[in-house]
């Protein structure tokens, strides 16, 4: 954990900023909670259960610094909120998620697969990609075990 915030302390840096207490306290509950996919407000309540004093609007304002200097990516995953994701440096692009539609649970895929595709479209079209997210929608494993299990005791 010391390393990750040392990196993140570094990446703040070069781009102009410091890494506040405040920053630092709402990058640690994004650490720690790195599969969670949390929105501002679950932050928020993590934040303030080891930081009493920290108020909910320095929490929006340290996630919205984050997000636009692309530390943290703003995720929309169709559930009515905007969560958080911290972007790992050693990939060039955000990995993608697979979001189930029946418990929303979101699992995260690490590998970039649309490579391939970006040096095409730069081919073609002389367009270069910067950055992409892919996120499949669809029924996780469990829900789909569950499903046909119900199935299976219909027909019984």
């Amino acid at each position: 954990m010391a390393e990750h915030m040392d990196k993140l302390s570094k990446q703040l840096l070069n781009k102009g900023y410091k890494l506040t207490p405040q920053r630092e306290a709402t990058l640690r509950v994004l650490l720690e909670n790195e599969k969670d996919h949390l929105n501002a407000e679950e932050v928020y309540m993590l934040v303030k259960a080891k930081n009493p004093n920290i108020g909910l609007a320095t929490v929006y304002r340290a996630l919205e610094l984050l997000s636009g200097l692309h530390i943290v990516e703003k995720i929309n995953f169709g559930d009515g909120g905007a969560r958080f994701d911290l972007r790992s440096d050693d990939q060039p692009h955000m990995h993608h998620h697979l979001i189930c539609t029946r418990c929303g649970k979101v699992e995260e895929i690490m590998d970039d697969w649309l490579l391939p595709m970006e040096n095409r479209i730069e081919r073609e079209f002389g367009f270069k990609v910067t950055d992409h997210r892919l996120d499949f929608h669809g029924v996780c494993r469990e829900c789909n075990a569950k499903e046909r299990e119900r199935a299976r005791k219909a027909v019984s």
